[in-house]
């Protein structure tokens, strides 16, 4: 599976970056940093009607390279002129091309909440996001047995950082409620296939508590796909290629956000 393989070369590159910054160093860096944030990407989420995370991706393993040329610095800007609610990076430099120097970079240029979109395998991870300018982090349910997913939330609150907790089964819900998670997003490509299927999504809403910010993940690929999932009454939707592809961003998330 593409996502084991993932996790794989993550835990590789995580190795190498400890031979370059120790963890205790990683750690102390994050830690030095201001704590109190007040959870700015959890409030983003939180305003009335559909919330839109904005992905600036170069590659991904399903399309291949999206984006050629890539000012990923100008699409974070336009993703927030359109009134995205916050931008997701991807920092995974393999299999999506990503660069923590991409988050650094639209992280200084724009005022709305940078998520960094990475497969969280070990603390250090955490740790680094913090340094790097990160407002939130990805956790995979099924890449962190129950004791390491409470670990790092736990890591998250004490930094001041959100967790954006991915799940796609009943079991891995039930993990990610029982556990605190305050915001919870289900995928809607499946990962062994990357087949899209909307009604997972819309299947597993119900076991969210009201009080838990309700987020659909990737493959959406056109308009009625945001209506429906916004007549599902999900909270936010996160989404990659259908933006970066358009030829207008800024009036393609303005008409989005206008449904």
């Amino acid at each position: 599976m593409i996502l084991d393989e993932i996790a794989n070369k993550t835990i590789i590159r995580v190795e190498e970056a400890k031979k370059r910054i120790s963890l205790d160093e990683m750690k102390a860096k994050a830690k030095a940093m201001n704590s109190d944030t007040g959870y700015p990407f959890y409030k983003a989420l939180q305003k009335e009607g559909i919330s839109f995370i904005c992905e600036v991706k170069k590659a991904s393993p399903s399309k291949g390279i999206i984006a050629e040329d890539f000012p990923y610095i100008d699409i974070a800007k336009s993703y927030e002129e359109g009134g995205a609610s916050a931008i997701s990076v991807l920092t995974e430099p393999y299999y999506f091309l990503g660069s923590d120097e991409y988050l650094k970079e639209i992280k200084k240029n724009v005022s709305i909440p940078v998520l960094r979109k990475d497969f969280t395998v070990d603390e250090y991870q955490i740790y680094e996001a913090k340094v790097i300018g990160a407002d939130a982090v990805l956790l995979i349910c099924s890449l962190l047995e129950r004791e390491r997913l409470n670990k790092y939330l736990k890591i998250c609150k004490e930094l001041g950082l959100s967790a954006l907790v991915e799940a796609h089964t009943e079991e891995e819900i039930d993990k990610a409620v029982s556990l605190g998670a305050q915001i919870i997003g289900v995928n809607n490509r499946n990962l062994k296939d990357f087949t899209v299927d909307f009604d997972n999504c819309k299947r597993l809403k119900s076991m969210i508590p009201q009080d838990v910010i309700y987020v659909a993940e990737s493959g959406v690929s056109s308009v009625e796909d945001v209506r429906s999932l916004k007549e599902a009454n999900v909270d936010a939707v996160l989404m990659g290629e259908f933006l970066m592809r358009s030829t207008d961003r800024v009036k393609t998330l303005t008409e989005l956000r206008q449904i």
